[in-house]
């Protein structure tokens, strides 16, 4: 028999077909929300009483006074009649035109911190943004606030002082700061040349920055979504294994813990923080998982992939370790109300029962020269382009 030819059948066209084409399948992370009708519970509910009140008691600790609320409020006011104005009628400031300003980050979602009193607006310039338009726009905007402000009775504190970087500039005073981010119109993008423009990716970050805000704003309005993020956002800079995560996967988790559930309805905050160690535990932000898609870009970008391979093992042990401290009652600790952060690096007892932290699984290939290793670290990167600068301050 002539190989490729079945018996009782038709020649194959062109023989034998080839191997199938190895194809990645991302796998999604167990998940026991979504699950619990396969896995009903056997034991009586827990009474969570007290992580429900913890958590309040840390969001309201976490959350800032209405001192700093109106601090804020107040510059970002200012700012935003100055840039309004320079849209609608700028007047002879010709050295570049705005298209747009939006409020951005976390001081417009709702999710700012005490003690970090900073607000985003981002700019969109219809013209190529060139250092000099920065430059000159930053300089604009200062001398519009003095002379909006001339009627005023100002004292040190609320004395405005300009500080240009890489982003753009900022707008501040002793209370509060305004970061005015530089952007540009999409088909600009380009045109940008790295001698004369500002940074093509901190470009793309602004602007992606706004998606960010427009979604959360759609989406994840929810007070307990915000609560959540706050409280994530603390153990963030508390603990170092998840300080890569940014502030963009931070909303998105806490949106995916509170209202990815089979009744679509949002789950209380004690169970959506328990929730989010067990999906990190599970492996939600590592390599091979289907993580959480960003919702703002096209494609099926994960947004785990701009962590390295290295940060996403951290971040998948450490939250395996305190998913058991929080299993037998060690909440407070996680919380920052008592202890510190020595429990994901030391043997720690809790009400008898001894909780050891875990250790790396991933080993960095030695058999690869270093330039190998910073190419793989790139690819993953690249996968997923910038995630917003909307807090990359914070």
């Amino acid at each position: 028999m002539v190989r490729g030819v079945l018996r009782g059948s038709r020649p194959m066209r062109g023989g034998i077909r080839p191997p199938f084409k190895k194809t990645f399948v991302p796998r999604h992370p167990f998940d026991l929300t979504l699950t619990e009708v396969v896995f009903p519970k056997v034991s009586p509910v827990v009474d969570d009483s007290a992580l429900t009140a913890a958590l309040l008691k840390r969001n309201q600790d976490l959350s800032p006074s209405p001192t700093e609320q109106a601090a804020i409020g107040n510059l970002v006011t200012k700012v935003q009649v100055v840039l309004d104005n320079l849209v609608v009628a700028p007047g002879d400031f010709n050295t570049c035109q705005l298209e747009e300003v939006r409020q951005v980050g976390s001081f417009k979602k709702g999710t700012i911190l005490s003690g970090n009193n900073v607000a985003d607006v981002v700019v969109i310039l219809k013209t190529l943004p060139t250092k000099e338009a920065c430059e000159a726009l930053a300089k604009k905007v200062e001398a519009d606030l003095k002379t909006s402000m001339k009627t005023e009775v100002l004292d040190k504190e609320q004395q405005h002082t300009l500080e240009i970087h890489d982003r753009g500039f900022d707008v501040s005073n002793s209370q509060a700061r305004v970061r005015i981010l530089i952007a540009t119109l999409p088909q600009n993008l380009r045109k940008l040349e790295p001698e004369i423009h500002m940074d093509h990716k901190l470009m793309q970050s602004h602007l992606a920055a706004i998606r960010h805000t427009r979604w959360f704003e759609e989406n994840a309005h929810h007070s307990s979504i915000k609560v959540l993020i706050r409280i994530l956002k603390d153990l963030t800079k508390r603990f170092d294994a998840f300080s890569p995560l940014s502030s963009w996967m931070l909303d998105l988790i806490a949106h995916l813990a509170i209202m990815n559930n089979p009744s679509r309805q949002a789950l209380p905050i004690n169970l959506a923080f328990r929730r989010v160690f067990q999906l990190l535990s599970a492996g939600l932000f590592l390599p091979g998982s289907a993580g959480i898609t960003d919702p703002t870009e096209p494609g099926h970008i994960r947004v785990h992939t701009a962590m390295t391979l290295e940060q996403q093992d951290v971040c998948c042990y450490t939250a395996q370790t305190l998913l058991r401290v929080l299993a037998h009652g060690g909440y407070k600790h996680i919380l920052g109300l008592e202890g510190n952060t020595s429990i994901v690096r030391e043997m720690s007892v809790w009400n008898g029962v001894v909780v050891s932290p875990l250790k790396p699984v991933y080993e960095k290939p030695t058999d690869k020269k270093e330039g190998d290793l910073e190419e793989d670290i790139e690819m993953i990167e690249n996968e997923n382009e910038d995630v917003g600068s909307d807090d990359a301050a914070e």
